[in-house]
């Protein structure tokens, strides 16, 4: 084959890849997941998310450990089998020569999963950039918005760590003041909410930092009415989208917000590694970029990007990530991973000793839940229920909350959950015996 036909060839295997109507996904899944969705297409989301037989075909999507059971998917989520095959076999191009694999070929991937992420987010491709994780797409806007000595930014207590870091950061370099209001979760009164943070503002309010869905226990916060509410107040609205994006049937509009970073390697399952900014299209001129670019005052969203040499097998394992979500459906996947979070809660909550730190009502959770047992530390808890039942979660001993934080996911079993529950009921007999 001629190089130039080699090299055509080449681009576009490498654009049509998760890309296209032959995407991994599709060689792999398309025929039996279009059996397994027309068997619940008659069904509403919330009546689809308790068939077990459609899931179980989702669950097969996975290659997760049946050594471990893994509830721990609000750190970071397992990538589906054709996620994990789009960046190996991207890897293995790009390793065939780095330099000209990378930047002639694979680079000309970015564009399509640009737009792929737009139209999951509701957007412009014009307003997507493409990162890491939530901490690079939030401190990018963070540390580049312009804010001077006196300048007040109101968050909480209960955002998460490296958000406040680099608040405080601005505070200690640049004289901002960074206040922070705290709550008692669960909170189920949306007038509560916004009232907090609405009374921690001044005229001197240029920024309100919202976490749509609290890492700690799961809290959902009303992000549209504090959006809207500190609008009226003349601030801007940032985002933090972490657990909510690809969990959440939404698209960033709806929240009125002005910024919105998360991860995409958590409930979207792709990448290790991978996220995305949002940035509303007049406000991208006046963010400097976190890493050098020749024009920071650009109105280009892509100055954001220059991160120097970056994995673009990652990108392409996003684009099957996003497709592996599509099929399954925002809403239904909504449904399935909040009914699962009942499912243990529920059967959890009336266990003598044990106390639940999350809400059941949809309004205000859905995949993450706290719960502790009354003496017992939570990571005393975290390591009796790995050690003794290969149960994998995480503590939380933080500003108020004592708990373990419990996440399942789409490949989550009832089984495993069932395991769960006699685990938990088995652990809080023994603290009373």
């Amino acid at each position: 084959m001629a190089m130039n036909d080699r090299r055509s060839f080449l681009k576009m295997t490498a654009l049509a890849g998760a890309f296209s109507s032959n995407s991994l996904f599709r060689q792999a899944h398309a025929a039996d997941w279009e059996a397994a969705s027309r068997s619940v297409d008659h069904l509403g989301a919330a009546e689809a998310a308790q068939n077990e037989d459609y899931w179980s075909v989702i669950q097969r999507g996975y290659s997760v450990s049946p050594q471990i059971i893994n509830l721990n998917n609000g750190g970071v989520s397992p990538a589906p089998i054709v996620v994990q095959q789009a960046v190996e076999r991207y890897n293995q191009m790009t390793n065939e020569g780095p330099s000209y694999f990378m930047w002639q070929i694979l680079d000309q991937g970015r564009e399509p999963l640009r737009q792929k992420l737009a139209r999951l987010a509701g957007t412009s491709a014009e307003e997507i950039a493409i990162d890491r994780n939530s901490t690079e797409a939030l401190n990018t806007i963070i540390y580049g918005i312009p804010l001077k000595a006196g300048d007040e930014v109101v968050g909480t207590k209960q955002d998460y760590p490296n958000m406040m870091n680099a608040y405080r950061q601005r505070a200690e370099r640049d004289g901002i003041v960074y206040k922070q209001i705290s709550f008692d979760f669960p909170v189920e009164d949306v007038d509560t909410i916004v009232k907090a943070y609405e009374q921690a503002m001044t005229p001197r309010t240029k920024l309100v930092h919202i976490t749509h869905m609290v890492n700690w226990v799961g809290q959902l916060m009303p992000a549209q009415q504090i959006a809207d509410m500190a609008h009226a107040h003349g601030a801007e609205v940032i985002v933090d989208g972490a657990h909510s994006f690809g969990l959440m049937d939404f698209k960033i509009p709806d929240l009125h917000c002005d910024y919105f970073g998360t991860s995409l390697h958590k409930f979207l399952s792709a990448p290790i590694g991978s996220g995305m900014m949002w940035v509303k299209k007049d406000k991208i001129e006046k963010i400097w970029p976190l890493t050098c670019y020749g024009d920071p005052r650009s109105s280009d969203i892509r100055k954001f990007e220059a991160l120097g040499t970056r994995s673009f097998p990652i990108e392409q394992g996003i684009g099957e990530a996003i497709n592996f979500h599509e099929a399954i459906g925002s809403k239904r996947k909504q449904e399935r991973i909040f009914y699962l979070k009942n499912y243990w809660a529920t059967r959890v909550k009336d266990v003598p000793g044990v106390k639940l730190h999350t809400s059941l009502d949809p309004r205000f959770s859905c995949a993450i839940c706290g719960v502790s047992i009354e003496g017992v530390p939570p990571r005393d808890l975290m390591n009796t229920l790995f050690d003794r039942y290969k149960i994998h979660t995480v503590s939380i001993d933080y500003e108020k909350i004592h708990c373990i934080r419990v996440t399942p996911h789409v490949y989550t079993t009832i089984a495993d959950l069932d395991k769960f529950v006699s685990a938990m009921g088995e652990i809080a007999a023994s603290k009373k015996a």
